[in-house]
């Protein structure tokens, strides 16, 4: 059994570190409150104190998922002089996290959005707000469609690219070379050249 010091206020955070852990190893089909009570070496009853079932626990990994996925958008962008060299940042740590948690981002977009929790889509929304920014000021005219269409073009370019390094099918080598002319072709776009504002 694991015997990891912790003090109660932060039980619900050590479970969510381990469930990651977990996750990463068995994908969603191995993660279980009994199982994560053992690994984590608590009680089995002490994660039902923060998920009372192991949908809420599923929920909370997705949120949390999707809230590290933001702060490495955002940190991708700080220092980019131009909406191409931003873009590229971000598009290599997009990636990055897809590839090195691809069974959590698997879990962040498996479900409808009109299923998932209020805290789930709300973390998922700081995503595409952190995207937006990315591309910069809208305007009071934008195409607010039209900038949604560029975020999920570039959001599942990205996740295809990452899918396809994570199985193996392609190098990671392969992988860079696919951002950087997925990111040429998408900003090159006549939907990139009017949704992104960013120079």
């Amino acid at each position: 059994m694991t015997t990891r010091p912790f003090h109660h206020g932060n039980l619900r955070a050590v479970l969510l570190e381990q469930a990651q852990t977990m996750l990463r190893a068995t994908g969603t089909d191995g993660l279980s409150l009994r199982e994560l009570a053992r690994q984590a070496g608590v009680s089995h009853g002490a994660p039902r104190s923060h998920f009372i079932d192991r949908q809420a626990l599923l929920d909370a990994l997705a949120e949390l998922g999707f809230d590290r996925l933001t702060q490495a958008v955002q940190s991708a962008v700080d220092g980019a002089d131009s909406a191409r060299v931003a873009f590229d940042h971000v598009a290599r740590a997009y990636v990055d996290f897809a590839i090195e948690d691809a069974a959590l981002m698997e879990l962040m977009f498996a479900a409808k959005t009109s299923a998932r929790p209020g805290a789930v889509q709300d973390a998922a929304g700081r995503l595409f707000g952190a995207l937006d920014d990315v591309m910069g000021p809208s305007g009071p005219d934008a195409d607010a469609t039209a900038r949604d269409t560029f975020k999920l073009l570039f959001g599942a370019t990205m996740q295809g690219i990452a899918a396809l390094v994570a199985s193996g099918r392609i190098a990671r080598v392969q992988g860079d070379a696919l951002v950087t002319a997925a990111m040429t072709m998408l900003l090159d776009s006549e939907l990139g050249r009017r949704v992104v504002t960013r120079r």
